[in-house]
């Protein structure tokens, strides 16, 4: 047996096994990574549900012809401006990227851009206007084909809120609103897509560790009400940190008057490792938060959020790979299920059935 289908084998013994709704993020900036054959082979083997790729790479769409992953691909967030003032380009980004594939390839997401609204030099806010004519052009592209089940969005970071605390308190910031986040809903909740969002508990949790605690930021379960939170406006109770960030989304859109647009993460993890003075960047936390979200998102009946119990949300879990080139604070490059020669960090279960906070 050569090491490459060992490393399958001792996947597929961690229980690496299917997880309705659960994808995994496909990034490719590293210098040392399997494959993109192997890379796909390695998704297979953990049964997940679908790939989010961070561009519509040919070779990558075509290997996963006559599987059953469910595909997310993505417009670079240089080439919105074009796609949003000229028709025929958005026509021919269709052609070149999404028709030789589909349906052959599951295509099921096409995503414009990646957390543009988290970018604001006077070129970016220009984006930030042309995102939904692209979004717009693109569905005119698929319509004209006959294509209707991908559907189309933008993943957004949690910046994107002027507060969120408490979650019923939530509101979208003054700058994009009125002018960016409300027309984006009305194509969001015309089309039936989902709202994209890339969600870290670690972020507020590390910003802030002596006032939120650990075991809430991680999904933990705990039965002591002392750690709980109750939002003074509503009285709903939150037992983790999660629900109280995706519930502020929920707040905020309501706010806009739409109460029903369904979530989706696109992006959710917790590191493995980071600089010295990044706290909690390991891999005891890392495998706590993705056992405890897995159990929460297999769950059945579904558990949703308080403030939208019962609610199944579709989530692609961040990263297949450590990435060593990717910039930044040390913690960017550990975010991996998965170390670059294919063996798991961690041993974790898609299936929701290992114990929720065993390392």
């Amino acid at each position: 047996m050569g090491f490459f289908a060992f490393i399958l084998l001792i996947i597929s013994l961690l229980g690496f096994s299917s997880a309705k709704l659960l994808g995994i993020n496909y990034g490719q900036l590293g210098n040392n990574l399997p494959s993109p054959y192997q890379s796909i082979e390695l998704i297979k083997s953990m049964n997940a549900d679908g790939v989010k790729l961070y561009d519509a790479n040919p070779e990558i769409l075509k290997l996963l012809m006559g599987t059953n992953l469910k595909v997310s691909i993505m417009v670079p967030n240089n080439e919105i401006s074009i796609l949003a003032s000229n028709q025929s380009k958005a026509n021919e980004w269709v052609q070149n990227n999404v028709l030789p594939y589909y349906p052959q390839t599951m295509i099921r997401f096409l995503l414009i851009g990646n957390e543009i609204l988290s970018y604001s030099t006077e070129q970016d806010k220009v984006m930030w206007f042309d995102l939904v004519p692209a979004m717009n052009n693109i569905r005119s592209s698929l319509k004209a084909l006959n294509i209707r089940n991908i559907r189309i969005g933008t993943p957004l970071a949690m910046d994107i809120l002027q507060s969120t605390f408490p979650p019923s308190n939530s509101v979208f910031r003054s700058d994009i609103s009125e002018s960016v986040i409300l027309p984006m809903l009305q194509f969001l909740n015309k089309t039936k897509s989902f709202f994209f969002i890339d969600v870290y508990p670690y972020f507020p949790w590390s910003s802030n560790p002596t006032n939120i605690n650990l075991n809430y930021a991680l999904l933990n379960p705990n039965p002591n009400p002392n750690f709980h939170y109750s939002d003074p406006g509503t009285g709903l109770i939150y037992t983790n940190l999660l629900d109280q960030m995706l519930d502020s989304l929920h707040f905020a859109m309501a706010k806009l008057g739409f109460s029903k647009i369904p979530l989706l993460i696109s992006e959710t993890g917790w590191p493995t490792a980071g600089d010295f003075e990044q706290v909690g960047a390991n891999v005891y936390n890392a495998a706590t938060y993705n056992r405890n979200l897995i159990h929460r998102l297999t769950a059945k009946p579904p558990i949703g959020t308080p403030a939208r119990p019962g609610v199944k949300i579709p989530t692609f879990l961040f990263a297949l790979f450590d990435e060593n080139l990717k910039t930044g604070p040390g913690i960017e490059r550990h975010w991996g299920l998965l170390r670059p020669d294919g063996t798991p960090i961690y041993e974790i279960d898609l299936a929701g059935k290992m114990p929720a906070a065993k390392v």
